[in-house]
């Protein structure tokens, strides 16, 4: 087996790189086993444990900015209020303008919290489904592993 000559992209990549480094490898004869180029999977591990903490810092970056989008929605919400606030006061002699002030504000504000309220549960969504998609390649490597240990130890205690 030769070293990989480019890196894999992402997590997904380098798990993809483990699995076409095992189904390449030359296998045993009259076994199941295979032999596989030590450091290069090793490398491979070692790229995946890089990589992971990139992209679960990529979705705290999302889940930053749906919160400042939420916060800004908010700041604007507020703003709105406030100068609805504004001009009831200066039209305080209708109570017509007053009330219609009152809804216009509490419409606004309703507003803009549903539209903070969506955007929170789109970025919780797409966090959720990176967070499964890591759980499953975290699955298939962890399957892998403890297959190749139990083979390694059907090996010990066979001897």
């Amino acid at each position: 087996m030769s070293e990989p000559t480019t890196r894999p992209e992402g997590l997904t990549g380098v798990l993809d790189a483990i699995e076409s480094a095992v189904v390449a490898a030359r296998a045993m004869p009259m076994s199941s086993s295979v032999l596989v180029n030590r450091a290069e999977l090793l490398d491979l591990v070692l790229q995946a444990r890089d990589v992971l903490p990139t992209q679960l810092s990529q979705a705290d970056e999302v889940l930053a900015d749906a919160d400042a989008a939420r916060t800004a929605a908010q700041a604007e919400a507020d703003a709105v209020l406030d100068a609805a606030r504004q001009e009831a006061a200066r039209l305080v002699e209708s109570e017509a303008v007053v009330v219609a002030a009152h809804e216009r504000a509490a419409q606004v504000v309703a507003d803009a919290q549903e539209t903070a309220d969506g955007l929170r549960r789109d970025a919780d969504d797409y966090c959720d489904r990176r967070l499964a998609d890591f759980e499953i390649d975290l699955g298939k490597v962890l399957a892998q592993v403890q297959a190749g240990r139990a083979k390694l130890a059907g090996r010990l205690t066979g001897d």
